[in-house]
């Protein structure tokens, strides 16, 4: 299985999580150095801690390696739509950093690009991928056994670590009044599945390795 390396930036300018993976190629079956890919899907509210929150905490220990408390089930996410990257800007400007190496292969979801159209984004920066029910013969890659025909491409990531929620400790005042208050952060990790479509098979290799 090829190594990877994740990234989840969290960003609100339009609710945006954006997910970004870098695959080592195998030189040796005719692929590039790395290949870069990119998912794009909505942030729901209290889906991740607010910024402003965590500055106001201090981290006892920060070069620590934590482990995380929750462990929360894999999401299968199906990315029927690519993004265009000379337009993305204004869906988060994150974009252009974080995905700048995978710019013919950033992935969203069609329910996602409504909810975003309805905030006013433009919708020519989407374009809506072939699926099964369109192409019939459209396999899965790990399923497709021609290199160089379009497929239905599998990749699980997991974040092993982020501040999911705050916790909260109770205090009581000299006349017995109980209180609350934040008092750290609680942290999760989370596996996630994408499925999205490739012109060739080749661009998806670990898939057969599944």
């Amino acid at each position: 299985m090829s190594n990877f390396f994740s990234r989840m930036p969290l960003v609100k300018e339009q609710e945006v999580k954006i997910f970004r993976a870098l695959i080592l190629g195998e030189l040796e079956r005719g692929q590039s150095q790395f290949q870069a890919l990119c998912f794009v899907t909505r942030l729901h509210r209290n889906e991740i801690i607010p910024s402003e929150s965590m500055a106001k905490l201090r981290q006892k220990n920060p070069r620590t390696v934590r482990q995380a408390e929750e462990v929360r089930g894999l999401e299968h996410l199906s990315m029927d739509v690519a993004v265009n990257f000379s337009k993305a800007a204004q869906l988060s400007s994150h974009i252009h950093n974080v995905c700048a190496e995978a710019r013919e292969a950033i992935y969203t979801r069609e329910e996602d690009v409504k909810f975003w159209l309805e905030k006013g984004v433009d919708g020519s920066m989407f374009e809506v991928l072939p699926q099964g029910s369109d192409l019939p013969e459209l396999q899965r890659c790990r399923h497709c056994p021609d290199r160089w025909k379009p497929c239905i491409c599998s990749y699980t990531l997991s974040i092993e670590w982020y501040p999911c929620m705050l916790k909260y400790c109770r205090s009581r005042d000299a006349g017995g009044k109980v209180s609350s208050y934040k008092c750290g952060i609680r942290s999760c990790q989370k596996g996630y599945t994408f499925d999205y479509y490739v012109p060739q098979k080749q661009l998806c290799l670990w898939d057969e390795e599944t």
